[in-house]
């Protein structure tokens, strides 16, 4: 297979397990993280970003996220012919992330109770649930993290340290905008695990929440081209 094909399923992989683990390790009872909150949550994303993307990015870009490939082939930055397997990869690796999370909390799931919170280990779920005003939230989420991307792109640094400056804005994003919908700004890291947990053996799981994943899907594609078009009109 191809390096950077590769290297997208291992990072969105690693992402996944990281970021899905954080809010395992909040949520399941008599994990030795329960309650930990949500600012252990965010730092844990931070960091479930800035991993993988130290290690891959030289690889494939370290994209993990479809809104972000879709946006920069829109603006000439990513070749169309190569969008089709970056999706796929992150997708795959989006639910052997899911998958292995399951498997690192086996032994909790049967002795939690909390169906819903069970599902927002592995996707996004709205505060408050009115699709126009949660699309919108995603739109917004997305198009500060194509845009703070793309502007980081732009400016010259010593090797890594855009990635730590990436980990950052995963952290900011988390703590100033995941309130109302939990910041899926990713189609991949909500559809790839939410297709784990409807077909995982999840003890004692509830329903997958279909109706709301559209949101997640769509809104973040709609940020990022939005984010990229501005972006390249600007500067």
């Amino acid at each position: 297979m191809d390096t950077k094909l590769l290297a997208e399923f291992f990072g969105t992989m690693i992402l996944i397990l990281l970021g899905d683990g954080v809010v395992a390790g909040v949520v399941l009872n008599k994990s030795k993280a329960q309650n930990g909150g949500w600012m252990v949550i965010a730092s844990g994303w931070a960091m479930a970003v800035m991993i993988p993307a130290f290690i891959f990015g030289a690889m494939s870009g370290a994209h993990f996220n479809p809104a972000l490939t879709i946006a920069l082939a829109v603006v000439g930055k990513f070749p169309w012919s190569e969008v089709p397997g970056y999706i796929i990869a992150q997708m795959l690796g989006a639910m052997a992330g899911a998958t292995l999370v399951w498997l690192a909390y086996l032994e909790h799931w049967k002795v939690t109770d909390d169906k819903p919170g069970k599902l927002a280990i592995f996707c996004t779920g709205p505060a408050i649930r009115k699709y126009s005003s949660n699309f919108i939230t995603e739109v917004i989420g997305t198009f500060v993290l194509v845009f703070v991307i793309l502007g980081i792109g732009g400016v010259k640094a010593a090797d890594g340290i855009p990635t730590f400056v990436v980990g950052g804005l995963i952290l900011a994003l988390g703590l100033s905008l995941g309130g109302p919908t939990g910041y899926a700004i990713n189609p991949a890291r909500d559809l790839g695990p939410r297709i784990a947990h409807a077909i995982l053996p999840i003890a004692g799981k509830g329903d997958s929440d279909w109706s709301y994943s559209w949101i997640p899907v769509f809104a973040p594609i709609v940020g990022g081209v939005l984010a990229s078009l501005l972006y390249v009109a600007i500067f």
